[in-house]
């Protein structure tokens, strides 16, 4: 991860960063950090403890590895840590609580990432709630409307209205009505 101009480190891959201790990525939704070991501990030597705002992870008798208070909060009954032992990595799965939110760190006092150099991943229109989703598909319907030279959903609904208003008035000359 290299800094940019304003102090805050570029996102890697994965939309995370990289300390001396370990990586993390994040979507919208969670995220995943690995804490590589030389030799991995076993299952019954790891302390870990994730909180609603805290977390402390590390080695029993030495001192954390990942300590304080998270970014943001988390659903800890939902978050939870694995051993990868092919990777020698403990890996914690957070879930973040605000699913609208990337994160900058994983625990404040800690270099923050650009959030402005995030690139999130591609969402499915069923992901969206119905407003949104109707707001999507409408704009896409215009878009193709008007690379194809037809007229966009308003227009449509302009000369719908019109038409039927046209209907109720038969007594009045509409022969010289443009539309712009």
């Amino acid at each position: 991860m290299s800094a940019s101009k304003t102090d805050k480190l570029v996102p890697n891959a994965g939309n995370g960063g990289e300390t001396e201790k370990y990586k993390w990525t994040q979507t919208l939704a969670d995220l995943n950090v690995g804490i590589k070991f030389p030799v991995l501990p076993n299952k019954k030597s790891i302390s870990c403890i994730i909180e609603e705002s805290r977390i402390s992870v590390g080695v029993l008798g030495q001192d954390p590895i990942l300590s304080g208070e998270l970014f943001a909060n988390v659903n800890a009954d939902e978050s939870f840590w694995q051993l990868d032992r092919d990777e020698s990595t403990l890996e914690l799965y957070l879930e973040k609580e605000n699913k609208m939110e990337w994160w900058k760190s994983v625990v404040k006092g800690e270099p923050e990432l650009d959030t402005t150099k995030v690139e999130p991943e591609n969402s499915k229109l069923s992901d969206l709630d119905g407003e949104t989703r109707g707001m999507v598909e409408k704009m896409m319907f215009d878009q193709r409307q008007k690379a194809s030279g037809l007229p966009t959903s308003d227009e449509l609904q302009k000369e719908q209205m019109f038409e039927k208003f046209k209907s109720q008035h038969p007594e009045m000359d509409f022969s010289n009505v443009k539309f712009s």
